[in-house]
């Protein structure tokens, strides 16, 4: 492993001392799982494809596809994907504290089931799905989906004891999955165009083309001043070579992806 390879493993310390040596331990290797209760939570993994009466819905894998093109993007210095690992760094933060919220009133009024105690229905046959992604966003993403399902099962337990009328219930659920599409379908809204900072900056290539589609870049993005909190480290420009990803972004048409579902538990 050279030294390239070390800094660039979210798990392995960024120190140089982190270099592999033949006396020294190789990178680091781990799983990540996600555990589903419910129904509402699982149809959001992997969203639904277009029918002829309702538009393609983008699921948390497709979320971490396009996602994983506009990383790439960011590490070649393109503002543009600066910008857009912003909106997406927000989107989460929103939707993550709109869950938690109706979470802690749901908890709340459960609570104040007395004398009797109440305990949150979960599934006696839950999910289980490996996450690969390739970067820290998606993982972040798929911990406010993993939010929604508990929020799913305490509503449905309110629900079930009465506490919350079915009207109600709905209403919170449908409300708190358009956040979680509409912060999957985010990345749907970045085009590749292979630009870089400086390409953008002197507004040469394809950047009035980027300007038009993708708007005006804040000053202080543009400068590199401010970036996503989990941002990649900037590296010499490269050209994507995910051809096929990237012209499904370009194209809004879903890439294929495999089935992350794993039934044994």
């Amino acid at each position: 492993m050279n030294a390239e390879t070390v800094v660039n493993n979210p798990l392995v310390e960024r120190d140089p001392i982190n270099v592999k040596t033949p006396d020294s331990p190789g990178a680091l290797r781990g799983e990540v799982w996600l555990s589903l209760q419910t129904h509402q939570a699982q149809i959001l993994v992997h969203g639904r494809d277009a029918l002829a009466d309702k538009p393609a819905i983008i699921g948390l894998m497709g979320f971490a596809d396009r996602l994983r093109i506009i990383w790439d993007a960011a590490r070649h210095d393109d503002p543009y994907a600066d910008w857009w690992l912003l909106k997406v760094d927000q989107s989460i933060r929103s939707t993550t504290e709109i869950i938690e919220s109706q979470q802690k009133i749901t908890a709340e009024r459960l609570g104040q089931f007395i004398p009797m105690d109440v305990s949150v229905g979960m599934s006696a046959d839950p999910i289980r799905i490996s996450l690969r992604f390739a970067n820290p966003y998606a993982y972040q993403a798929a911990r406010s989906l993993a939010r929604f399902d508990q929020l799913v099962c305490a509503l449905v337990t309110a629900n079930h004891v009465g506490l919350i009328a079915p009207a109600e219930r709905a209403r919170t659920q449908q409300s708190c999955a358009r956040k979680l599409r509409r912060l999957f379908a985010l990345p749907l809204t970045y085009r590749v165009m292979k630009l870089d900072r400086q390409t953008v900056l002197t507004r040469s290539g394809r950047a009035p083309e980027a300007l038009k589609t993708m708007g005006e870049i804040p000053d202080d993005v543009l400068s590199g001043d401010r970036r996503a909190p989990f941002a990649p480290r900037c590296e010499p420009p490269a050209t994507i070579t995910d051809t096929t990803t990237a012209s499904s972004l370009a194209s809004n048409v879903p890439p294929r992806h495999e089935n992350k579902n794993d039934n044994n538990r």
